[in-house]
């Protein structure tokens, strides 16, 4: 289970060392995820996962002692819930498939950059974030959406998908809400760059704006994520 003290703990699992900590210094890099362990065969992740909690394993599939997926089932059988991401060079459908029935969540497959490694797993932790009861199938489908790759194109032309994660992350961090101002500060983006990415999350449902009174002169709009209980329906997202 998830603690609020440590975030999303994280096992990898890859057989090339070199590998293995480059896998584990990008997870570690993602707010709200913390390594555990890193393990370069199945017998030794067994090993970490028997005296270690994990909630998600970053999972290399051809492994020297087994393949990954054979690892997978074996945890099942035992009673391991963690979720996976396939981090791999398979490319057969099949095995696609067959992991996905075994709990793989996604899919990331090799070479790749942090950037693509830091947005899997920031829509998995959305993804993981979400709890209650659905009120009807779009819920459900947003929820579900956003495990799912973005298309660049559904993004508002002048808005690009690192900059509008960046600024997603930084609001869900901030427990009390965020001005444009404090936003674009954290980012490293002017004030009216960062409103309009904030206005962009309003208007796909997942941001909520008010004034902020208190303070002399005008005054500024507040910001709050509002995480998979927005309301548009309809849109791919690209955060």
């Amino acid at each position: 289970m998830r603690t609020a003290a440590h975030g999303i703990r994280v096992l990898v699992v890859e057989d090339d060392p070199v590998a293995a900590d480059a896998h584990a210094l990008y997870a570690g890099r993602v707010a709200g995820f913390t390594v555990v362990g890193v393990a370069h065969s199945r017998a030794a992740a067994v090993r970490v996962l028997d005296r270690t909690p994990v909630d998600l394993i970053l999972l290399d599939l051809y492994l020297p002692d087994g393949h990954g997926l054979q690892l997978l089932r074996a945890l099942r059988a035992a009673g391991h819930s963690a979720d996976v991401i396939a981090v791999t060079s398979a490319r057969d459908l099949a095995i696609v498939r067959e992991g996905v029935s075994l709990g793989v969540v996604q899919y990331v497959l090799k070479p790749f950059t942090f950037a693509t490694l830091r947005d899997r797993l920031a829509r998995y932790a959305e993804f993981r974030a979400t709890a209650g009861e659905a009120s009807g199938q779009d819920e459900v489908d947003r929820a579900l959406a956003t495990l799912r790759t973005p298309q660049p194109a559904s993004l508002p032309k002048g808005l690009s998908a690192p900059t509008l994660e960046a600024v997603t992350r930084t609001l869900r961090g901030a427990a009390e809400g965020l001005t444009a101002a404090e936003a674009g500060a954290a980012v490293g983006i002017s004030r009216i760059t960062a409103r309009r990415y904030l206005e962009h999350l309003v208007t796909e449902g997942r941001a909520a704006r008010a004034p902020q009174y208190g303070q002399i002169g005008r005054p500024e709009l507040q910001y709050r994520w509002l995480g998979s209980t927005g309301g548009t329906t309809g849109t791919t997202r690209s955060y």
